[in-house]
């Protein structure tokens, strides 16, 4: 596996990954109940933007320096307080690790799978001493299957691959619907790239999902095998007030991250 989340920390997909993971656990964390984060592909969990990868791809300056970039309207500046709140006090830019960290409560835990080792071994220098936190170093659906269903009975599941492979998609449909087998009331945030629409829309007819939220962002039109022109995130299980607070974040960051002509966004529940 050779993809390194430090050359794409801070873009727009980032943006929308990590608002919408921060408004999700805000809302679990609405019951007194403790629950469990499990974060799949956790990368190093905060990112240097002045470092070198992410200097080679000037990725966050369209993502993150953008939407800083202007004042935000006051309804979606409420929206995206809890993750804004992180960023603005943290020294790089938060990966979805530290996003969960900061937001857990005191009887919650996070475990932070990374299969990369390099970046396995810079994330438990972070987060080792935060008991917490559990860190592993599996390949993401070895440890999915041993993680699930957690002890807690609540838990949110950020399940976010590289897409390296052209089958990528066919893996990771088997992969959620084994998980959702094991632990069907959990609540999932999928994270996939939208470059064309074919194979985004053969994904989502082949789950067939009736308690799901589709949610998409596109910069420009998604019309480009060879391009990211947008990214998406498939909410299982989601809270119920995500479909409405979506259909007011999306129009804005489409807006606002647009890369190009033909830029838009999709809610649609499942």
């Amino acid at each position: 596996m050779n993809y390194r989340h430090a050359y794409h920390a801070g873009n727009f997909a980032d943006v929308l990954k990590h608002g919408v993971l921060a408004l999700v656990l805000e809302y679990m964390k609405q019951k007194p109940a403790p629950f469990r984060v499990i974060d799949t592909h956790a990368g190093v969990g905060v990112y240097d933007l002045g470092g070198v990868e992410a200097g080679k791809t000037g990725e966050w300056q369209g993502g993150i320096g953008r939407l800083e970039a202007e004042p935000l309207p006051p309804e979606i500046a409420a929206l995206l307080a809890p993750y804004l709140a992180i960023v603005r006090t943290t020294q790089g830019y938060p990966g979805s690790p530290e996003i969960a960290r900061r937001l857990l409560r005191k009887d919650d835990a996070l475990v932070l799978n990374e299969l990369h080792l390099a970046d396995h071994q810079d994330l438990a220098g972070r987060y080792r001493h935060d008991a917490r936190i559990k860190l592993l170093n599996l390949d993401a659906w070895i440890a999915v299957k041993a993680l699930l269903p957690p002890p807690e009975r609540r838990g949110l599941i950020l399940i976010d691959p590289p897409y390296e492979e052209k089958d990528e998609f066919a893996h990771v449909a088997r992969g959620l619907r084994e998980a959702l087998k094991r632990f069907a009331t959990g609540t999932f945030l999928l994270w996939y790239p939208v470059k064309d629409m074919q194979p985004v829309e053969a994904f989502h007819a082949g789950l067939g999902l009736p308690k799901s939220l589709r949610l998409e962002l596109y910069t420009r039109a998604p019309d480009t095998p060879h391009r990211l022109n947008g990214c998406g995130l498939l909410a299982v299980n989601p809270p119920f007030t995500l479909e409405k607070q979506m259909r007011t974040l999306l129009p804005f960051l489409a807006a606002r991250l647009k890369n190009g002509p033909g830029e838009g966004w999709l809610a649609r529940a499942g």
